[in-house]
């Protein structure tokens, strides 16, 4: 098909439907994904029917690419920088960045954090970010599940095993839903749905007390969570979506039963300005713009987790740009780096440029541990970090 028709042809679905495929559309340059978008409608659910969990899901994707949704703290790693060695008696290509977690062994100690899922355009883009996740030998996460629980049509754009059978992939639920409906069968079949390894619960009270429809009753959650962790088949991994996990949570986590906890810490995405650019009500718009600066920046955030809970896997995640950023987590008590934004906009342009984004993250990591001095991960977390006041 020719690309102008194809193009036609998305914008027209788009209008079908309500969807944000117009917009996304402009930002995708192989035909061969606009093909693949295509095939998903085709096979799939009606373009008529569209739900309100798809719809808040193709909103955040366009909001994601469209708007200026960055918090206005900092991540605090820009306060560290690590000691230079001049003689680091190192060969850089003998420098060891393999990993291992939750029992398999990634090349690089990196994570495609999760973004999204339960819309067409999610779909191509969850594809595209695993294809790259399999060539690159790094860990996926999937946006939230809960569409495709409760729209059956829907869980195709969360699958992604068919072309990334080996990596380490993380499913996801809010965890709030816990103390709505949601029990540990929802959560097996969130698991089962993906085949993933691990499931995140992610806690995100702050952005549903500024969504209109948010789910708020976050009482008596550590409980239902730790029920979950009893019973569940694969291990459970508590994540933040911006606004950072304290030493106290990551203790009451663990205790919980949480098998990793993943910051997401402040000073990337801000989900309350997000949700301010989705909300049509002013004075809600003005109350979430007011927590642009709230939350753990991911630097303090690591730190404050690792010295907890020590023996538990940290991720670092929030504001994570590159490879020196990860090797001062690392540093600091993580084991491994997720990043969503860099990926997000690569992915519009195909695996290759996934692929590419990952691997200039591996080589800035690799020579950073040249340049201080360290040849494994291991002596990576033991390398001092100088701190400017």
């Amino acid at each position: 098909m020719p690309f102008s028709q194809i193009v036609s042809c998305l914008d027209s679905l788009s209008r079908l439907n309500g969807s944000i495929l117009g917009d996304f559309i402009d930002r995708i340059n192989q035909p061969v994904l606009f093909a693949e978008i295509l095939s998903v409608k085709d096979k799939h659910s009606p373009m008529t029917n569209v739900t309100p969990l798809s719809s808040r899901k193709s909103d955040h994707i366009r909001i994601n690419m469209d708007e200026d949704v960055s918090s206005t703290q900092t991540t605090g790693l820009e306060k560290y920088r690590f000691i230079h060695q001049a003689v680091p008696e190192l060969n850089l290509d003998e420098i060891d960045l393999s990993q291992n977690l939750l029992g398999k062994k990634l090349r690089i100690p990196l994570l495609i954090s999760s973004m999204t899922g339960g819309t067409p355009e999610a779909a191509a883009l969850n594809q595209v970010l695993a294809e790259a996740a399999q060539q690159a030998g790094v860990a996926m996460g999937i946006g939230s599940q809960r569409a495709g629980l409760e729209h059956p049509e829907l869980a195709h754009t969360f699958k992604v095993r068919h072309v990334a059978p080996d990596i380490l992939l993380f499913g996801n639920l809010g965890a709030v839903q816990l103390n709505y409906t949601y029990t540990v069968e929802h959560c097996q079949r969130a698991v089962e749905m993906i085949e993933a390894d691990a499931l995140i619960l992610h806690l995100n009270s702050l952005q549903e007390a500024l969504q209109p429809e948010g789910d708020t009753r976050f009482a008596g959650l550590l409980g239902k969570i730790e029920t979950v962790c009893r019973r569940l088949s694969v291990p459970v991994i508590a994540k933040e979506v911006g606004w950072g996990i304290s030493g106290d949570t990551a203790r009451k986590l663990r205790d919980a039963g949480v098998s990793v906890i993943d910051v997401a810490g402040a000073g990337g995405t801000s989900w309350s300005q997000v949700e301010m650019y989705r909300i049509q009500d002013e004075s809600l718009a003005r109350i979430a713009g007011a927590f642009r600066n709230w939350g753990i920046p991911t630097a303090e955030s690591v730190r404050m987790v690792h010295q907890a809970v020590p023996e538990m896997p940290v991720i670092a995640s929030g504001g994570i740009r590159g490879g020196i950023d990860i090797a001062k987590c690392i540093a600091l008590g993580a084991i491994l780096g997720g990043m969503a934004g860099p990926f997000l906009k690569a992915a519009s342009q195909g695996p290759a440029q996934v692929v590419k984004a990952i691997e200039d993250t591996h080589k800035e990591l690799r020579v950073c541990m040249f340049a201080c001095g360290a040849g494994n991960l291991k002596e990576l977390q033991n390398t001092p970090l100088v701190h400017d006041d």
